[in-house]
């Protein structure tokens, strides 16, 4: 309205004029998509920061046992889905647990960040392996609870047929003592791979097996625990073996035709490399499945690997030191 050539009816001042309101336009909008780039790094920062803080990196070493872990989510654009692990060195043994939340989205990262918390706290003040797993259902009980008293304020208890109700969490505890011997409490939960060197019984170098085939307990919060919880003892985890533990996304990843993604065939393949290292288990492994399903499992997915480094220190119980040196 205040440029001259407004005021002029020839093509050439329409032209012109036309032009600056273009560029002007133009400079407005780009600013403006800067901007809020900008404000969507600064989010996606920030988000970042606090899921890494929920699912924390895990330190190379603890407490003699190499470790090695890798989670994949479902959801774009998202570090931590429904999936859960986490390590600890505790004066009763290295303790460990993954776990998979019904579902994902925003809804199962508030479960696992109730399941982490309580287990980050009762590792630690629990003698006993099925005491850690009553707190965390506990824990897991109290925050459904808590979600669905936020989401219907009028209701007095856990509506059965509320989608709440249907929260469960698969769930495995792992106790790795110092003397090597491993403890597992399973809830319904695929059940870790034992990884040895040397020799298979087929002569191959190297190979994998379950580590028990134990019939698990329901998954947690589905059912309420039993009175008599059955800790399994799964003999010594010995020095150069490895365990490698994963959530169900891994086994039910399909292909294009519909195929699930063969673990045990790449577990197999993954400890060829000797000495087994849990890095190379694991790259093998998920570049595997990411070839399988086309670069994106449509579920949430958690690989961990944990070696023992420890030192053959001799123990006191018959036929056992033999055992280990072999």
């Amino acid at each position: 309205m205040v440029c001259p050539l407004a005021q002029q009816n020839g093509l050439g001042a329409r032209i012109v004029t036309s032009a600056v309101f273009f560029a002007v336009g133009s400079g407005l909008i780009l600013h403006v998509r800067r901007a809020l780039l900008r404000e969507l790094q600064q989010i996606r920062k920030i988000a970042g920061a606090a899921q890494n803080v929920l699912l924390r990196p895990l330190p190379p070493r603890i407490d003699g046992l190499n470790i090695a872990a890798v989670q994949h989510s479902a959801d774009h654009g998202a570090i931590v889905g429904g999936d859960l692990y986490e390590v600890i060195a505790t004066e009763h043994g290295v303790r460990v647990v993954m776990g998979d939340v019904r579902g994902h989205g925003l809804a199962a990262i508030g479960t696992v960040a109730a399941v982490l918390g309580s287990f980050r706290e009762a590792v630690h003040d629990e003698p006993e392996l099925g005491c850690v797993l009553r707190r965390l259902e506990r824990a897991l009980a109290r925050h459904l609870r808590e979600r669905a008293r936020a989401e219907h304020p009028s209701a007095t208890g856990l509506d059965p047929e509320s989608p709440v109700a249907e929260e469960f969490v698969t769930l495995l505890l792992l106790e790795i003592r110092r003397d090597d011997e491993m403890y597992v409490i399973n809830c319904g939960h695929p059940w870790p791979y034992l990884l040895r060197s040397g020799l298979a019984p087929a002569g191959a170098r190297g190979h994998a097996e379950r580590l028990s085939s134990e019939e698990p307990l329901p998954p947690l919060g589905s059912f309420p625990l039993p009175a008599e919880l059955p800790v399994e003892p799964c003999g010594q985890l010995l020095p150069g073996e490895a365990l490698f533990l994963h959530t169900d996304g891994v086994e039910d990843a399909r292909d294009s035709r519909g195929r699930f993604f063969p673990l045990y065939d790449a577990l197999t393949e993954a400890v060829q490399v000797q000495p087994v290292s849990p890095q190379s288990v694991l790259r093998t492994v998920f570049a595997g499945l990411l070839r399988h399903s086309g670069g994106r499992p449509a579920d949430d997915v958690a690989l961990l690997v944990l070696r023992n480094d420890r030192g053959r220190v001799p123990v006191q119980h018959g036929t056992a030191v033999a055992q280990r040196v072999t």
